[in-house]
C-alpha cells in the first residue's frame, strides 16, 4: 500500500518534525509512505489529480466536518483501501482548513474529533493513528485497546 501525507506550510517546531519523522519511519514498516509540504490547497488537489508526479491519489482530507473513526475503524478503512489501485493521499490543511470545493473532491473526509487542533499537531495525531491502525491490522501489541 502506498500512502502520502501532505500538509500546508513549513514546520515551525523542531519537536513536531522529530515526531513526524519518527512516525513516518514506523509506518514504513507496513506501507510505502512519503510526506510532502505544499503551499496551499490547490497544490494538494493537484497532487491528488496526478498533475505533479503523474500518479493519481485517493484524497483523504482532514477536516473537523468529516467522519470520526475509532482507531479500529481507521484500521478497517486502511484494510479496505489496500484493495484499491490508487495510493492514498492524506492531507492536513492550514489554519483555515479546507474549502467546500476541496471537501467535495475528496474520496473521504476524516475528522480527528470535535476539538480544534493546531494543524501541526493534527499531522502528528494523524501519523500516530495511521501507525496504530497498521499495528492493529498486524496484531502488533502497540495497540492494546482501551
Amino acid at each position: 500500500m502506498k500512502i502520502k501525507v501532505a500538509w500546508i506550510g513549513k514546520t515551525k517546531e523542531p519537536a513536531i518534525q522529530t515526531l513526524t519523522d519518527d512516525y513516518l519511519k514506523r509506518i514504513a514498516r507496513y506501507a510505502e509512505v512519503s510526506d510532502v509540504t505544499l503551499k496551499g490547497e490547490a497544490a494538494i488537489l493537484a497532487v491528488a489529480r496526478g498533475e505533479r508526479q503523474k500518479e493519481r491519489h485517493r484524497l483523504v482530507l482532514l477536516d473537523s466536518r468529516g467522519k470520526q473513526l475509532s482507531s479500529e475503524e481507521l484500521a478497517q478503512f486502511l484494510d479496505r483501501e489496500q484493495m484499491q489501485a490508487l495510493p492514498l493521499l492524506f492531507a492536513v490543511g492550514g489554519a483555515d482548513g479546507f474549502s467546500t470545493d476541496a471537501r467535495q473532491q475528496a474520496a473521504f473526509v476524516l475528522s480527528l474529533g470535535k476539538m480544534t487542533l493546531p494543524h501541526e499537531l493534527a499531522r502528528v495525531v494523524l501519523l500516530e493513528q495511521l501507525y496504530r491502525a497498521f499495528t492493529i491490522l498486524k496484531n502488533h501489541p502497540y495497540h492494546v485497546g482501551h
